[in-house]
């Protein structure tokens, strides 16, 4: 993928997510784009995708709570810097997308309005199983949140998540997807025809 093409899908998560997470809009930046989160532990983001000014940027970010995402390798990050797992952001032609079969007796909800949908797997007795969420921004939409509960792992309810929430960007006018995967998750989003785009490395400056 050309710097350019990744910068495109680096954009396209960035304001997706923020839809998602319901942030304020992310603010363009020289190198990049910051999120005003606003959390507790989290009150700022940066997003940037390449490492040229990651040296420049560290050095200018002191705040406890600021986040740093960058496409590149950890080593990138200064040790100063709490840095995380590594991070895969990677995307997935929409062309085709389709629903699949939910094993019983687990059945699908999907809840929300607008650009953003969740998805949710219930077993039999009502329990939730597994989760999902979607926002579209423009023709993107991004993959958030995707968990299976312990209990009912192994049981193809990914799957199911991932279809629904592909079915249900379509319908809503998105032609690529995008999500920023874990190690845990990145073979169930290989499998499912998922391509790496870049590695991510997630730092931050904890807060006392």
């Amino acid at each position: 993928m050309s710097n350019r093409d990744l910068e495109v899908v680096v954009r396209e998560w960035v304001h997706g997510w923020a839809l998602s997470r319901n942030t304020p809009a992310p603010v363009g930046e020289p190198d990049g784009y910051r999120i005003d989160v606003g959390l507790p532990g989290h009150r700022v983001r940066y997003v940037l995708p390449n490492t040229s000014t990651v040296d420049d940027r560290c050095a200018a970010l002191t705040s406890p709570g600021t986040w740093l995402k960058v496409c590149g390798a950890p080593e990138s990050v200064p040790r100063r810097w709490t840095v995380g797992e590594p991070e895969y952001l990677m995307s997935k032609d929409l062309a085709g997308a389709v629903n699949v079969a939910v094993p019983g007796p687990y059945h699908v909800e999907v809840l929300g309005e607008g650009a953003v949908r969740d998805v949710l797997v219930r077993s039999g007795n009502g329990e939730r199983a597994a989760r999902g969420r979607v926002a579209v921004w423009g023709t993107a939409a991004v993959v958030d949140q995707v968990v299976t509960e312990p209990a009912h792992r192994r049981r193809g309810l990914g799957r199911v998540v991932m279809g629904e929430l592909g079915v249900l960007a379509a319908e809503l006018g998105a032609l690529r997807a995008v999500l920023v995967a874990t190690e845990d998750g990145l073979g169930l989003y290989g499998a499912l025809g998922w391509v790496v785009r870049s590695p991510v490395t997630a730092a931050h400056l904890p807060e006392p």
